[in-house]
Parts: structure tokens; sequence; C-alpha cells
């Protein structure tokens, strides 16, 4: 498996800033960028959640089935809003004890995303990996959902939507940015600006993805792949002549 570069905000500079202040060891001047859902799994991972919590009889069937369905879809078609798309999923977070939201995730994991991720996947991030390439998840989907996802995949960085907590419960409510459409943008933005670094700053940016909602994100890198792409997307990447790839 490959295994990303550091997150420390001291460990990673862009080569031109070492060159510029000779500063530490590690020269990294390549940027991978990867999406989750559709991309490097074969499912979508929120969705993927709700139907196991519906499967564990803790989400009531003729609620959320319907809803969590018709609700991808419109994502998919750039349709859903992300204050609609966020609060959905993160409304079944709400008010659950963390332990056993824990348990649940194991569970969830084991059942539906492990065999979900393909080895082509994981070929993909191991070529980044093995390149020494600073390595990036970026994904609309919640924290709580993703950080385990991204530990199976030996990804240490994450950029995801960041879910509001109080007393140690979650909310439902979105702290800060959500991260999908021009929020993708300006999350990394802010990521890299943390580590004294900036989009410009690498000599080639890769982003992998399947959706026509992250075209803001896709617009900006030099190497912009569609990966499963969405038909939008697949219209888009003939038109522009970039390069599109499955992993199934």
């Amino acid at each position: 498996m490959a295994r990303s570069t550091s997150a420390s905000n001291h460990s990673i500079r862009p080569a031109s800033e070492r060159r510029k202040r000779g500063g530490p060891c590690m020269t990294v001047d390549v940027l991978a960028l990867f999406d989750l859902d559709h991309t490097l799994l074969t499912l979508d991972s929120d969705e993927a959640w709700v139907e196991f919590l519906i499967e564990e009889g803790i989400l009531d069937r003729a609620e959320f089935e319907r809803a969590n369905h018709e609700l991808v879809a419109r994502y998919r078609a750039g349709e859903a809003t992300s204050v609609e798309f966020t609060h959905f999923y993160m409304s079944t977070l709400v008010g659950r004890d963390p332990a056993l939201l824990e348990v649940w995730h194991a569970k969830y994991l084991a059942r539906k995303i492990r065999p979900a991720i393909s080895a082509a996947a994981r070929e993909l991030l191991a070529k980044h990996g093995a390149a020494g390439h600073l390595m990036i998840m970026t994904t609309a989907t919640g924290r709580f959902i993703v950080a385990p996802i991204a530990r199976e995949l030996c990804l240490e960085n994450v950029i995801a939507t960041e879910p509001e907590m109080e007393e140690g419960r979650y909310t439902g409510r979105v702290a800060g940015t959500p991260n999908m459409r021009e929020g993708k943008v300006t999350r990394l933005e802010a990521w890299l600006g943390e580590r004294e670094m900036a989009l410009d700053d690498f000599r080639e940016s890769w982003f992998y993805s399947d959706s026509v909602n992250d075209l803001p994100l896709l617009s900006r890198v030099t190497h912009p792949v569609a990966v499963n792409a969405d038909p939008p997307l697949a219209k888009l990447a003939c038109e522009r002549g970039w390069p599109q790839i499955t992993i199934k």
C-alpha cells in the first residue's frame, strides 16, 4: 500500500520553497489529490453508511432509503446543494454516543468499504507514493466517515467536510466550509497555506475524480483525470482532452 508524505507543518515544503529558503530536507514538487467516492472506492461511502444503518435497524428504512438514493443521484447530477447534502448525512450522527458510533463504523468498514477498494485503486496510490508525491484525499464526505477509510488506504493527509461537535456529540451541522465544489479549492488552499505552500508552487499537480461537482478543482491542477466519470464529467473530459480511466 502507498503511504503519503507526513502532514507536519514543518516537514512538507514544495521544492521551490526549499531552494529559496534552504529549508528542510524533504523535497515535494508534485501534488496528487484523490476524491474518494466512485474514485478510490467503487461506491459512495455516505450512501453505504446509510444503507448499513438501515440494515442494522438503526435507521428507519421507509424514511431513509429512498431519500438516500435520491440525494446521491441529485448530487452526482450537480443538483443537490452543499447544505442539503451535508446535513442529510450528518443527521445520522446527531446525539449518538461517540463510542457506539466507532463500533458501528468498524462493522461498516468491514462490510461495506473494504470490499469496495479495488486492487487498481491501491496500485494508483502505490504509484504516487513510490514517486514521493504529496498525497491528499479530498472529499465532500464528513470526517467521521472518511478518517478510518483513509487509514485503511494508508493516506495520512485528508481534507473532508468537518462535522460540528458540542459537548462531545455531533450536532448535525457543518463546521466551516463544506469540502465540495468550489469549497474543495478553498479548503485545499487553506490546507496548503497552513503549511506555507500554495498550489502554484508545485511543478505538477494531479487530481483524480469521478464527478462534475469537482470541476473547480479539476480546472486548477496540471493533470486532471476523470475516473469512472459521470456523464457530465465524461463529456467535459472529452471536450478538454483530459484522460479518462476506469477503476473497478
